[in-house]
């Protein structure tokens, strides 16, 4: 029987602390969840077997943290029919704009739905991703 959660998926580990604030309230709200950094650009295999066996075990939504080309987003969203969160990372010489576009503009039929850059966004993309109440664990109902 699967259980369903929230999937984290960041393309760096340096991605980590603008997604604590997902992270944090994700914990306050008693929401199952999953974090993983996986690279559509560095681990492209291994973003795609996560994303597959995260389906297979319950997964609801994807919320993908990614700066620069931020690719990760848009390549989750062509693996799964599940709902994707973008959330652009604010770093590099443009501080999150090249990330905000690359998230934000996917061709049609692959829709990623993304929030602000950087912590402000971090903080969204929870409301978004938990708003499908059966990702909270079973004391609460769900």
């Amino acid at each position: 029987m699967t259980s369903p959660f929230v999937a984290i998926l960041m393309g760096s580990d340096s991605d980590l602390p603008v997604m604590q604030a997902t992270i944090e309230i994700l914990k306050q709200f008693d929401i199952t969840h999953e974090v993983r950094v996986r690279s559509a650009h560095r681990t492209p295999d291994a973003a795609k077997a996560y994303v597959k066996d995260a389906e297979e075990r319950g997964c609801k939504v994807f919320i993908c943290a990614a700066g620069l080309a931020a690719h990760l987003g848009g390549a989750v969203a062509g693996m799964t029919t599940r709902p994707v969160i973008g959330v652009p990372v604010d770093c590099g010489p443009l501080q999150g704009h090249d990330a905000l576009l690359s998230t934000v503009m996917m061709p049609g039929g692959i829709p990623v739905a993304t929030v602000a850059i950087g912590k402000v966004g971090a903080k969204n993309a929870w409301l978004l991703g938990c708003t499908n109440s059966r990702c909270r664990r079973s004391k609460y109902g769900g």
